[in-house]
């Protein structure tokens, strides 16, 4: 079963690790930071050992984005970003896992300071809606 685990989050300035550019992230001691670090390291090199890790990608500014939307006359291309939301969509990771179970388990630690994270099942072959 493939999962998406969407990393919301509002660093100002834009950067990643998007936890060390938020208000909350920054209060924290850097020595919090490096505990975050090694256990995200831990968890990614658990998560390629066992073949559950497919992909993943850090997203840049929502500023520098292009909308493209429709309407029955053309298309309408304005600059981004495309939510008027304090959080955007910083990054995401897809994983393949047996359970939905073991999903919620790796998304877990996804979580962090000035962030949301969502899980979400990935609708293609292989793909379920639970």
């Amino acid at each position: 079963m493939k999962y998406v685990i969407l990393i919301h989050s509002n660093p100002d300035p834009w950067g990643h690790p998007t936890q060390r550019f938020t208000a909350e992230g920054r209060e924290l001691p850097d020595a919090e930071h490096e505990r975050m670090d090694q256990a995200f390291e831990a968890l990614m090199n658990e998560i390629v050992a066992s073949g559950e890790f497919v992909t993943a990608e850090a997203l840049g500014d929502p500023a520098a984005s292009t909308v493209f939307g429709w309407t029955p006359e053309k298309h309408v291309v304005t600059d981004g970003p495309y939510a008027e939301a304090k959080e955007q969509l910083a990054g995401f990771f897809i994983i393949d896992v047996a359970t939905r179970e073991r999903a919620v388990e790796i998304a877990d630690h996804f979580t962090q300071p000035g962030g949301t994270v969502e899980l979400r099942p990935v609708m293609w072959p292989g793909g379920d809606d639970q």
